[in-house]
């Protein structure tokens, strides 16, 4: 028989401390392993083309390319996490991206300057366009809001009906034929080289990024030590900051390896009297127009997810409808104004779409919905209701655009495209399911 005296520690001897495990560090850092497990998935997903290209993918022109084509879908898909949030679904957001582009483009080519008298010289034209489009994404989200909350017809049945009867009406609007000739100023929403902040700002914005990051980081510690709640190891604070502003660097960085065409930096540089090196004129883009307007739109959206009554009574609703109503939360009125806001989304959205091609045509905005979705629920939000993450779904789109980008850097066409949006939707939902089984 073993001796139970020989298995006890002699007086005096001190253990060695067990060394904690890689998830044990992790957990530390309080790091989000869905958002941080996503991130993997897209530097892979990122890795692979590159390699199956032969190192052709990975370079800034097309990264940059890549960013700008995954804004659209990233910003209704901040707006898509509020509805499905709200155990609500809209499928008419491919339908209204295409038929406010449309009227972004009549606007400014036919209805501004021959009833309107608003020229080409007439100030903030523009301005007054998108202005108009989002009012009319607002009148279409309030009316298929009201159809769903207050007479209570399913937000399945109301969106698919918006779905197509709005594809119609951009049919009916432009007899089917493309229109183009936007205001320049317009144009520049869409990005591209004239379309961006420049290197001087992209360096300036990411200094602020990192500044934000690590002000953050600080009141976060000290919010936490004020009302007596755990705070992080120092180490994973420092981990944090400093992984957060390289990755906000290296993107700046990033972003202005990315040039000006040849002919267009050389039309500037004629029209400015600059001399031309010998190896060309190189002029940084920058962050386009479209990721700073993303940024934006999701800074505001995670606000109000997280810090307003409006986003706390989504929540609500979705995690218990009853309880919500029992509580006094004006339900009906708050479902509402979440298909307002997918509207002017759904605008912003048009804007970018319009702005890139100059004009609009009939498949403006077509699929939207597909990968919108895909987005949303790849980043974490639940159909149960009730969970959702805002910078979830952004990072849920640039991973579903990556794979339609690449693909299509491939050769792959649009239906096979199709396949893999379809099939990775159908596994992040899935995945979604098994945990919530899992956890309960």
């Amino acid at each position: 028989m073993t001796n139970v005296a020989d298995a006890t520690p002699v007086s005096g001897q001190v253990q060695p401390p067990a060394r904690p495990s890689i998830r044990a560090l992790i957990a530390q850092t309080e790091i989000d392993l869905r958002l941080f497990g996503m991130l993997v998935a897209l530097a892979v997903i990122l890795l692979t083309f590159n390699i199956l290209s032969g190192g052709k993918f990975f370079q800034p022109t097309n990264m940059v390319t890549l960013s700008v084509q995954a804004t659209g879908v990233a910003i209704i898909a901040t707006g898509m996490v509020l509805v499905i949030v709200s155990r609500n679904i809209d499928l008419s957001v491919g339908s209204m991206v295409g038929v406010i582009a449309m009227t972004y483009a009549l606007l400014m080519t036919d209805w501004m300057p021959n009833i309107l008298g608003m020229g080409a010289d007439f100030p903030f034209r523009w301005v007054i366009a998108l202005g108009l489009g989002m009012g009319l994404g607002a009148s279409i989200g309030a009316l298929q809001g009201f159809i769903i909350a207050y007479i209570g017809v399913p937000s399945f049945i109301v969106t698919l009906g918006g779905l197509l009867s709005i594809r119609g009406v951009v049919w009916y609007l432009s007899s089917g034929a493309a229109v183009s000739g936007l205001d320049p100023n317009f144009q520049l929403v869409g990005g591209g080289a004239q379309g961006s902040i420049g290197g001087t700002l992209t360096w300036i914005l990411g200094l602020v990024g990192c500044l934000a990051i690590v002000a953050l980081l600080i009141n976060s510690r000290r919010q936490r030590r004020r009302f007596g709640f755990p705070v992080r190891p120092m180490w994973a604070e420092v981990v944090l900051g400093v992984i957060g502003c390289l990755a906000v660097l290296g993107v700046a960085a990033f972003a202005n390896a990315n040039f000006w065409p040849k002919g267009l930096a050389d039309k500037y540089a004629a029209a400015n009297n600059i001399a031309i090196p010998a190896g060309g004129l190189q002029i940084s883009t920058g962050f386009p127009y479209p990721i700073i307007l993303l940024i934006g739109v999701t800074l505001v959206m995670t606000w109000l997810a997280t810090r307003r009554r409006f986003g706390r009574y989504v929540y609500a609703y979705g995690g218990n409808p009853d309880a919500a109503e029992l509580a006094g939360i004006n339900t009906r009125w708050t479902i509402l104004k979440t298909y307002v806001l997918m509207g002017i989304l759904c605008a912003l959205a048009a804007a970018i779409a319009s702005a890139r091609l100059n004009g609009s045509t009939l498949d403006v905005g077509q699929s939207y919905e597909l990968y919108v979705i895909a987005a949303a629920v790849v980043g974490g939000t639940s159909f149960a209701g009730g969970i959702g993450s805002i910078p979830g779904a952004v990072l849920g789109a640039f991973v579903m655009q990556s794979l339609a980008y690449g693909l299509s850097f491939m050769g792959v066409n649009s239906p096979g495209q199709n396949v893999v949006a379809g099939v990775v939707l159908i596994l992040a939902v899935g995945f979604d399911t098994y945990n919530r089984r899992r956890g309960s």
